[in-house]
């Protein structure tokens, strides 16, 4: 590269046809600049977040942070986020998904309010998705995006749902960018990538740059993206407090430091959002030593009860309190084209799950599809008159260190064991390939599910979990179910499909992670080594 002190490594080498337009040397010498001063720092709170994990192995329990005086003020005083411009107000129904050409023109044209365009969990991070995503946003912002699939066309609607974009979480790397010969964090080279081309464009045009942000662990990983954020507008010369983000509260430890993660970030804060499933994920890792801590089947494991529910009402009063608002989690369902009964039952559970949102006080929820859209927003309209509900403060809300820590009840099965296998296997096969973001049996699997059901087997099997016929989940007996389901899963999709595809290799890294004797920590960071 002409950029000094950047290297493009293996499939960074051959970026394709968009390479000359993302890739240019004024970009990539900002995000040079991102990962001089800030990958110290990510490194530094990547070693903080192991040694809390050695902790929580031992037998330490989460808590909330020790009352200092600085930490009193934080929790105890009447402050407030900083205000959001206008066009954020009204957040009702956000849709999230890939940054893949199609999906980003559909979901504009969805008539969401909002949509999340995902560099994290719903895209695999080949070199050439992560370019060719920052592509299709630069066209999606200048609203010059198009693409055609045989005779259908499809372009932007005249009204556009307002673009929110999610980089990777700290954790991840990104191997194909090196900076003065050692890799980038994966957050910093897509926000980088996309708030320099794309910054100045948002602002002129009435929006902004307007992020979510995964995967925190702690306020002082907030405090290093509010640094990220100083100095990226002071680089581009616009004023503080341009951006705006929502943190997904989707680790058990960040439950814990909400009002302080909302203060590290005040002057850029957008509220926060309930990451529920990587937060099944996390609350299942923090405690994966801890007997227990087992949780039920995935499909018991419910908003309503236990710590979900302690953690969404203290979300809710926490952001209310602050002036900024409280987003609802994801609607997984998608629409069931071929059986109209089953089709019904998944929108009732939609319908229920987004007034339970509504109810509570969350100003907003996702849907993972268009086909969704209209149903979450007539609940939301019928049941908050306003364009959120920012003022129903829920002080009645009293929630401890007990509550967020109460697993689930409920009962763990044969068939929850073999869903599990099933899914996290299909879900890897597919990740393995370049593809996400996938529906598995009626839902949209993205890889927080997919953690769910390996962290699942994983804790069962390492404290011989009782199901619920009085068997045991043991090694020898996983390893019967996985070569029972492989059976199941090729008579499913089909000979061609399964011999053409990387069902062994998705196989033999679902075994790997299951049995190994440590927890991995993300299963995207194996498998990120198998692809380019």
């Amino acid at each position: 590269m002409a950029t000094s002190g950047i290297t493009l490594k293996g499939n960074g080498l051959d970026s394709g046809e968009h390479a000359a337009e993302v890739l240019t040397d004024d970009a990539l010498t900002f995000v040079a600049d991102l990962v001089r001063t800030f990958r110290p720092r990510v490194r530094e709170l990547l070693g903080k977040r192991a040694e809390r994990q050695a902790a929580f192995d031992r037998g330490e329990l989460p808590d909330f942070l020790p009352s200092t005086p600085d930490v009193r003020d934080v929790r105890k005083a009447d402050w407030a986020c900083a205000p959001v411009p206008e066009i954020l107000h009204d957040r009702r129904v956000e849709i999230t998904g890939p940054v893949e050409r199609k999906m980003i023109i559909n979901a504009l044209n969805s008539g969401a309010n909002v949509f999340m365009a995902d560099f994290e969990d719903s895209t695999t991070p080949t070199w050439s998705n992560v370019v060719d995503g920052q592509k299709n946003l630069i066209d999606a912002v200048r609203r010059t995006i198009t693409f055609e699939q045989g005779p259908k066309k499809y372009a932007l609607n005249e009204k556009t749902a307002v673009l929110f974009v999610r980089p990777r979480g700290w954790h991840l790397p990104e191997k194909h960018l090196l900076v003065d010969g050692e890799i980038s964090p994966g957050a910093l080279v897509d926000f980088g990538l996309y708030f320099f081309h794309n910054a100045k464009e948002l602002v002129r045009r009435g929006a902004g740059p307007f992020f979510y942000l995964p995967k925190m662990e702690s306020h002082l990983e907030a405090r290093l993206w509010n640094d990220v954020f100083v100095r990226a507008q002071e680089k581009l010369g616009l004023p503080r407090g341009t951006i705006k983000a929502t943190v997904l509260i989707e680790t058990l430890p960040a439950a814990f430091e909400m009002d302080e993660i909302l203060s590290e970030l005040r002057e850029h804060s957008a509220g926060l959002n309930c990451g529920r499933w990587d937060y099944i994920f996390s609350f299942i890792k923090k405690r994966a030593n801890d007997p227990a801590a087992l949780l039920p089947d995935r499909g018991q494991v419910t908003m309503d009860k236990a710590f979900l529910n302690a953690y969404v009402q203290l979300l809710i009063r926490t952001c209310h309190r602050r002036g900024v608002h409280a987003m609802g989690g994801m609607a997984a369902q998608i629409p069931i084209k071929d059986d109209v009964k089953k089709n019904e039952e998944a929108l009732a559970k939609v319908r229920a799950d987004k007034l339970r949102e509504v109810k509570n006080g969350h100003d907003g929820t996702w849907v993972a599809h268009p086909g969704l859209v209209a149903l979450a927003r007539d609940i939301f309209d019928a049941n908050m008159k306003g364009k959120n509900q920012i003022d129903k403060k829920r002080d009645d809300v009293q929630v401890g260190r007990k509550d967020l820590l109460e697993p689930t009840p409920g009962t763990r099965t044969e068939e929850g064991l073999r869903h599990n296998v099933r899914v996290g296997i299909q879900y890897l096969e597919s990740w393995l390939r370049g593809v996400g973001c996938v529906p598995i049996y009626n839902l949209m699997e993205d890889a927080a599910t997919a953690e769910i059901s390996r962290a699942q087997v994983w804790q069962w099997i390492k404290h011989q979990a009782p199901l619920a016929d009085g068997s045991v989940v043991s090694r020898e007996r996983f390893e019967k179910v996985v070569a029972e389901e492989m059976e199941r899963i090729r008579s499913e999709v089909g000979d061609a499909k399964f011999n053409g595809g990387k069902f062994p290799e998705a196989r033999a890294m679902f075994e790997r992670l299951s049995l190994a004797p440590r927890f991995e920590e993300f299963l995207t960071l194996p498998a990120y080594e198998l692809v380019t």
